[in-house]
């Protein structure tokens, strides 16, 4: 499986049968426009930084979208999605988020889309499979990097990539924060990551992503 970073909350995972595209957005980033095809399309709350799916074009057929807690078996990808909250009163500021498990070839991913409190039991045990955890640790409206950290920790997965933080455009706190709360090593980013079962890690472990490059003015 491959795994391209596109920018804010945005992924590509691309699997041998299927694509997935996770959170599109819109204008108003700092990133360039995005161009990406997929088969599928994950939404975790109605905002333009994230549900932009007409920025995703398919293949062969329009991309089916997932925007909601439920179970979906699409192209041979089994989808979970997890009600949560943008806020820690229940969505009473923000609204509710949808968190996704996406079990793809013989990985299981997680995005946690504009997650904004740490996780109930309820949610660590529909979550807690991951092998990969896709994170927004910005703060500001979202989990910050001291509730990223407590959420790895309730989830324990081989491999967490940051999303969701200060790139050109956008006002969050940096990645680099989150990496020092946890304790991870400097890692140089990466343009993409290739994995195999066999190349996970045994103990969890950071890896950062490139995004793409500033929309230019």
């Amino acid at each position: 499986m491959d795994i391209t970073w596109l920018g804010h909350s945005c992924f590509r995972l691309r699997g041998r049968e299927v694509t997935i595209v996770t959170d599109p957005y819109s204008r108003g980033t700092g990133y360039p426009p995005l161009r990406v095809t997929g088969d599928i399309v994950s939404v975790s709350h109605p905002h333009p930084h994230h549900d932009s799916v007409d920025a995703v074009s398919g293949a062969l057929a329009r991309p089916r979208r997932v925007d909601g807690p439920g179970e979906y078996e699409i192209g041979g990808a089994m989808i979970t999605g997890v009600a949560t909250f943008r806020d820690k009163q229940k969505g009473k500021l923000h609204g509710k988020n949808t968190a996704f498990l996406f079990e793809l070839d013989e990985f299981s991913v997680c995005h946690l889309g504009d997650l904004g409190h740490t996780l109930d039991p309820e949610q660590i045990d529909a979550l807690k499979d991951a092998d990969i955890l896709l994170i927004p640790v910005g703060g500001h409206c979202t989990i910050d990097a001291v509730e990223a950290v407590e959420v790895v920790s309730q989830l324990e997965p081989k491999l967490v990539i940051p999303m969701h933080y200060s790139t050109p455009g956008l006002q969050l706190d940096s990645a680099e924060r989150f990496c020092r709360e946890l304790a991870a090593p400097d890692s140089v980013p990466t343009a993409r990551l290739t994995l195999t079962r066999s190349s996970l890690p045994e103990e969890t472990q950071v890896a950062l992503l490139s995004p793409p490059e500033p929309r230019r003015t």
